[in-house]
């Protein structure tokens, strides 16, 4: 699963590059070969509903017949704290048995009292497979995506 969390990490910094300028992010779905080639589908929809759903979708199908793959999508998590704008990423790891995951990434919009933040990320689904070395792939992830990474630490607060 540390293929797949590294993933995680480098589409979801993707995302919070995306989103740190105020924008809502399209659902993308990001995927990686058996061989390490990548690549990334966006879904633009005219309701993000929608696009969300057919991410979803493509997701479960595995149309490019991936090792693995994440998608992306924007939406609110509801913590102790309140209602967050987040990315919630979904990743899945293909094979003869499947393996998931589903984790929160929130973030304070732009603008905001306080200005753009991303937050810790937190375990939505499956909280087995999302151990130490998960989270350090994860954020390895995160680092590997050189432009995303350096907006993630810049912007990085913990309260949450």
């Amino acid at each position: 699963m540390q293929q797949t969390a590294h993933l995680a990490g480098f589409f979801a910094a993707h995302g919070i590059w995306s989103v740190s300028d105020g924008a809502t992010l399209i659902p993308m779905l990001g995927y990686e070969q058996a061989d390490g080639e990548r690549g990334m589908i966006r879904f633009a929809a005219d309701d993000i509903g929608a696009g969300a759903e057919a991410g979803r979708q493509a997701l479960l199908a595995n149309p490019n017949g991936a090792a693995r793959a994440v998608l992306v999508v924007d939406a609110y998590l509801h913590l102790a704290t309140g209602r967050v704008d987040a990315l919630v990423v979904e990743a899945v790891e293909y094979g003869a048995q499947p393996r998931t995951l589903m984790i929160g990434v929130p973030y304070r919009p732009q603008p905001s009292p306080g200005g753009f933040a991303v937050h810790r990320p937190k375990v939505l689904q499956h909280a087995e497979a999302a151990d130490a070395a998960f989270f350090a792939a994860f954020f390895a992830g995160v680092d590997s995506h050189e432009q995303a990474a350096a907006v993630w630490q810049a912007n990085l607060d913990e309260s949450i």
